[in-house]
């Protein structure tokens, strides 16, 4: 179902949300449609809030063998994302666990406490290969919700007391809060940070990505990381071709100017749901570029919405996807952006040892 027919509850409201509807996902066998059923009972005027449930992980790390990805292994702290980013790649994952990746992605939540815990008896295992561990590349580890439950504080706490690597991809400001464990690892040579940067547009940001820190906070935390000692890496992502990338110098710009040492960008994705979620956005927001912007995006992949191959993916091909490539390049050739972060050392790693180990004799 479109989400465009799928309406919400009589008397809901929704306020600084991403998507406008909660169609059921793929796996559904029904779907549900609000209409007005003739009584004259006035419905109570509610806001749909952000619902959190609690989830007992049984394992931490999540291995992936993608030949397009840098990494093999990360952990997500938190199922959905309150942030709202109409765009987001992840939001069919929800439909796995039987909601939909429109609203209920970003308003029906699942924390994982208790991951800090598996994750250590993981590293502890002795045929464990310490290999850099993504945060952040599914779901957003310093989402609002964060602050209270500091279940990313926990993961990063164990990380660093056995000297692991890992790499963090965020928009959240509250990354600030764990710069007391990032800052000596990243002396180490154990973390790097990449911060999303989408546009410098303060009110298509918010549009956009509803709950995330503005693009000035943004630049601010990309500040702060870098005079803390973290390799920052600034992401142009993702570019929407005809809505966002007449920004992309200017974005490659501003976060060099404020710390950032490397820079990455990757293309519009709307894989699954979030194709005609965002399509419904772009009629709601931009109905006058509207028609243009999905052109240009099924030109990048191949005259589809989404195109999933891997080595394609994430760039997309053709006139426009080759047009932004090269732009990037000659931006971060001039701006400084090209010198190579180097690899996280996984020759520190350790376990740490507990109350009761025998001691070395060496």
């Amino acid at each position: 179902m479109d989400p465009k027919d799928e309406t919400l509850l009589p008397g809901q409201r929704v306020r600084a949300r991403g998507a406008g509807s909660n169609a059921a996902g793929r796996y559904e066998a029904t779907s549900r449609l609000a209409f007005d059923d003739g009584w004259d009972i006035p419905e109570d005027d509610r806001l749909l809030k952000t619902e959190l449930r609690l989830e007992r992980p049984r394992s931490a790390i999540t291995y992936n063998r993608s030949p397009d990805l840098p990494f093999d292994r990360s952990i997500n702290p938190y199922r959905g994302c309150e942030h709202g980013c109409i765009y987001c790649f992840a939001r069919p994952t929800h439909a796995w666990l039987n909601l939909s990746p429109g609203l209920d992605f970003e308003t029906r939540l699942i924390a994982r406490p208790g991951i800090a815990a598996v994750l250590e008896r993981e590293l502890r295992a002795a045929r464990y290969d310490p290999r850099p561990i993504a945060l952040g590349t599914n779901t957003d580890p310093y989402q609002p919700v964060e602050a209270e439950h500091r279940i990313m504080r926990e993961v990063l706490e164990v990380l660093a007391a056995f000297n692991h690597p890992v790499a963090i991809v965020t928009k959240g400001a509250m990354i600030e809060r764990d710069l007391d464990i990032l800052a000596p690892m990243a002396a180490k040579g154990l973390a790097r940070v990449g911060i999303s940067v989408t546009t410098l547009d303060a009110g298509l940001a918010r549009r956009l990505e509803p709950r995330a820190a503005s693009p000035a906070r943004r630049l601010g935390v990309i500040g702060r990381l870098a005079a803390a000692g973290v390799p920052v890496r600034a992401m142009v992502s993702p570019v929407i071709p005809g809505l966002t990338d007449p920004e992309l110098e200017a974005i490659l710009e501003a976060a060099r100017d404020t710390g950032a040492t490397a820079a990455s960008w990757i293309m519009l994705r709307l894989p699954l749901e979030v194709s005609p979620l965002f399509r419904a956005w772009l009629e709601e927001h931009v109905p006058d570029r509207a028609a243009k912007i999905m052109a240009r995006v099924r030109e990048v992949h191949g005259g589809k919405d989404y195109d999933p191959e891997w080595g394609r993916r994430m760039r997309g091909q053709g006139i426009w996807s080759d047009l932004i490539g090269q732009r990037f390049d000659k931006a971060v050739r001039r701006l400084g952006l090209t010198v190579p972060q180097p690899p996280l050392r996984t020759d520190l790693f350790a376990p740490p040892p507990r109350a009761g180990d025998q001691l070395s004799l060496f």
